[in-house]
């Protein structure tokens, strides 16, 4: 990184910072991915800090609720996050009764989790705020290269 002077009257000098190189950094995915999911959960936190909650703990309701009755081990491995930390997220769901746990009919040491009225409401609401939140997000896309990207993800996060 290099820095120059650029004299802006006679009197003051103002230091002006160039953009650091970035070397194969450019070139690859995994950091490239990086950088747009750190500025797209900066966006959701500007935009969405309102709903106190995180993008990944939204995801975990919205996975709730599309599988109504998922158990917490499905749900971990779903997503991709540990038993535990799911534990926690659950236990918290459940406080502000936003999920609740049922037995599993022939297994006492599973539960299956269930969105309450008071879950399904937040999600009613914070659904569209998401969408309006992307939106902006990508508002620099065309919806074609929105939907290719979207195709492309998916198509690296399924891979077997």
């Amino acid at each position: 990184m290099t820095v120059k002077a650029k004299k802006t009257s006679a009197a003051k000098t103002v230091r002006v910072m160039e953009v650091p190189k970035r070397g194969i950094l450019d070139q690859l995915l995994g950091y490239q991915i990086r950088r747009a999911q750190t500025r797209l959960f900066a966006h959701f936190e500007e935009h969405l800090q309102h709903l106190k909650i995180t993008p990944g703990q939204l995801g975990l309701l919205v996975m709730i609720s599309a599988n109504p009755g998922i158990n917490q081990v499905a749900l971990a491995r779903a997503v991709g996050i540990e038993r535990a930390t799911l534990g926690e997220f659950v236990d918290r769901f459940e406080r502000e009764k936003l999920v609740e746990r049922r037995g599993l009919i022939g297994d006492r040491r599973s539960y299956a989790l269930h969105l309450t009225r008071r879950g399904q409401e937040f999600l009613d609401e914070a659904i569209p705020a998401v969408m309006a939140h992307e939106s902006a997000f990508t508002d620099h896309f065309t919806a074609v290269e929105r939907a290719t990207l979207l195709k492309l993800l998916a198509k690296m996060v399924d891979r077997p």
